[in-house]
Parts: structure tokens; C-alpha cells; sequence
């Protein structure tokens, strides 16, 4: 991993204790993960939420200068589903949602996601996100890395007025993705099970910014500690799964997802769960995918045959498995909310994230 007003691109000082104008000006969303949203009013607070979210990201990612806008407008115009600010605004249903400060916190969250993304890209040499050119194929690898610094300065910024706690929480979570980027590029040691580091790496990498932008809806809402905890928590795992099935959905996906061709793991080289377990196992019914899934399948009629004994192999399946096994712990951690529509509907996002087919 390696905007502002029309005249500044700071936010800083007493201009940022209250929300822009434009955050009360409800726009579309680009997108959201929509088929678990519930109905009624919190479905019409989330949607509502969602739209001061975009508004204010608009204002985060502007700059004086043209070509830094376009730059770092650049993936947030692509979409997205907006997990990490939708987490926030849903966990802070439990208390003052109303709380300026929680979408403050929901944008510091998708702006430092997006942030990693840039810089992932170019770890990854991707030429596409989210079904656009990414930044470092448009415009070199130097734009695409200062664009993400660029953005993590912004998320910064806002992250200032919501005082030394918050400060705290983020830098550690950041230390988190940065030690999970190290760990996944690295690889596991000698003696290490790869399942265990793939795991460690997903948690770190998606699982911690998921699990802080729970904490922040709740804790900005005046949600006390002790379900601040658990929402923490569900988030962390939550965010595991939604991680693990996005690459799932990488095999399975008939039409690919956030914009890419199914199998783009296995072009690059990419092993993800089930390629480990296919890699870890002794069936003689999986030696030719063990043979396939070595490296990189980069030719058109092997990758069409890995792809296919991928689909129907046991190791998609025991990959399954841990995905649910995920969702049903992050399910678990619900015993600390109180019933009604926030519980309900954090549950159906566990039921989701198992069942989703984009």
C-alpha cells in the first residue's frame, strides 16, 4: 500500500467542526452491497447515510489542481460498495447516528481504503479496477503511488478533528494493513502454514479497516464500550469473509466481479484458499489442478482447465467451508447487540456474504 472548497484544499482548523453544506445534500451512492438492505427506516437512514458519504468523499478528493482531482477521483468514479463507511453508518444505528462525527469517520475509512488500493495496484501490476483502467496503467506507477499518499493526507486531516483516540485506532489499524501487505508479499516462512498466514494476512490486510470502521460508527454514536468491543470484533471477522469471498467469486463467478475476468488469481499467480488447500492435499483426484495451480496459469486452454477442475473440486469446497465458518463467528459476536433491525440486519449481511454472486 504503499475535495476540499473550491479555494483550499485543507480542511483543517475550525472549518472542519462542521460538516459541509454538500454533506447535507444527499446524492445517489455509487454502490452499495443492496440485496441484504433492510427495509423501512433504517434502510432509509442507511441510504441517506450512504449519500452524505459520497457527497463528502467528493469534497475529500478534490484539489486546486485539475489533474490531482482526476487522479484521486479516479477509483472513488469507478463505485465500489462502500462496506467499510455502510458498516459505520449501520453500527452507529445503535446510538446518535446523528452524530456529525460518524460520517466524518465512515469517510476516513473509504478514503484510507482507497488509498491502499492505488498502492496496491501497482504491488500487484493490475491493469484494472473495478472495471476501469487503474491508476498505475493510466498514468505510471509514480502517479498511482502519490495519488494513494494523497489520499491517506486527506483521510488524515479529517481524522484530526475526531481527536487522539481515533488518531490511535487508525495508526494502528494502518500499521495493520501495512504489516499484512509485508506479510502477503513476503510469503509464508519456513515452517509456516500457509493457510494460517493466508488467514493472518486477510485479517490484517481487510478484517482490521472493517473492524475500525465498526468500532468508529459505534464510538462516534456514543455506543458504550463494551458493545463498541463486539462490533469491533464482528467486524474483523466480517470483513474475513467478505475477503475470502470475493476470491472465491474469482473462480465461480461465470461473468468475473468488481470488474475483472474469472480466474485473474490463478493469471497472476494469485494462490488463494482454495488453490492452497489443492496445493496442501494428496487427493489423485486433484494432481492435475496441484500440477496446473503451481504458478501462474497464463495459458488460455490450461486456465480454462484449472478454472474448471477449480469449480468442482473438493478444495473450493473445504474453502467454502472456512468462508461460512467466518460469517457464522462474525454472526456469533451479535449475542452483544440488542434485537432489532441493526441486529437483523448485520446478521443478513453474515447470510450475504456467503450467498453473494457479485
Amino acid at each position: 500500500m504503499s475535495g476540499a472548497g473550491t479555494t483550499s484544499p485543507r480542511r483543517g482548523g475550525s472549518e472542519t467542526q462542521q460538516e459541509p453544506d454538500s454533506w447535507h445534500r444527499p446524492s445517489t451512492p455509487a454502490s452499495t452491497i443492496g440485496p441484504w438492505l433492510p427495509d423501512g427506516e433504517l434502510g432509509a437512514a442507511l441510504v441517506e447515510g450512504l449519500a452524505r458519504v459520497e457527497a463528502a468523499l467528493t469534497v475529500a478528493v478534490a484539489s486546486d489542481h485539475a489533474f490531482v482531482s482526476e487522479a484521486a477521483g479516479h477509483l472513488m468514479a469507478a463505485g465500489g460498495k462502500r462496506v467499510r463507511p455502510m458498516l459505520a453508518l449501520l453500527a452507529a444505528q445503535l446510538g446518535d447516528a446523528d452524530s456529525p462525527e460518524v460520517v466524518q469517520a465512515a469517510v476516513v475509512c473509504e478514503l484510507t481504503h482507497l488509498a491502499t488500493l492505488y498502492h496496491d495496484d501497482v504491488m500487484d501490476e493490475a491493469s484494472v479496477r473495478r472495471g476501469a483502467p487503474s491508476a498505475n496503467s493510466r498514468w505510471g506507477n509514480s502517479v498511482a503511488i502519490l495519488t494513494g499518499d494523497f489520499l491517506f493526507a486527506r483521510a488524515s486531516d479529517l481524522l484530526a478533528d475526531l481527536g487522539p483516540e481515533a488518531v490511535r485506532v487508525q495508526a494502528r489499524t494502518f500499521e495493520r494493513l501495512v504489516t499484512g501487505q509485508l506479510r502477503e508479499t513476503v510469503g509464508a516462512r519456513p515452517g509456516e502454514d500457509p493457510v494460517d498466514h493466508y488467514l493472518g494476512v486477510l485479517a490484517d490486510k481487510t478484517g482490521s479497516l472493517v473492524a475500525t470502521s465498526a468500532r468508529f460508527g459505534a464510538s462516534f454514536a456514543g455506543v458504550d464500550g463494551e458493545l463498541v468491543a463486539a462490533l469491533d470484533a464482528f467486524g474483523e471477522d466480517f470483513g474475513v469473509a467478505f475477503q475470502l469471498s470475493d476470491d472465491l467469486l474469482d473462480i465461480v463467478s461465470e461473468g468475473g466481479t468488481s470488474g475483472k475476468s474469472p480466474g485473474t488469481d490463478l493469471r497472476e499467480g494469485i494462490a488463494t484458499l482454495p488453490v492452497l488447500f489443492a496445493l496442501a492435499g494428496t487427493d489423485p483426484a486433484e494432481a492435475r489442478l496441484r500440477e496446473l495451480v503451481a504458478g501462474p496459469v497464463v495459458d488460455e486452454v490450461e486456465h480454462a482447465e484449472a478454472l474448471a477442475l477449480l469449480r468442482s473440486s473438493a478444495s473450493l469446497a473445504r474453502a467454502t467451508a472456512v468462508l461460512e465458518e467466518y460469517a457464522d463467528r462474525a454472526r456469533a459476536r451479535l449475542d452483544a447487540v440488542p434485537d432489532g433491525p441493526v441486529r437483523e440486519a448485520l446478521s443478513a449481511l453474515c447470510t450475504f456474504v456467503v450467498t453473494r454472486d457479485s
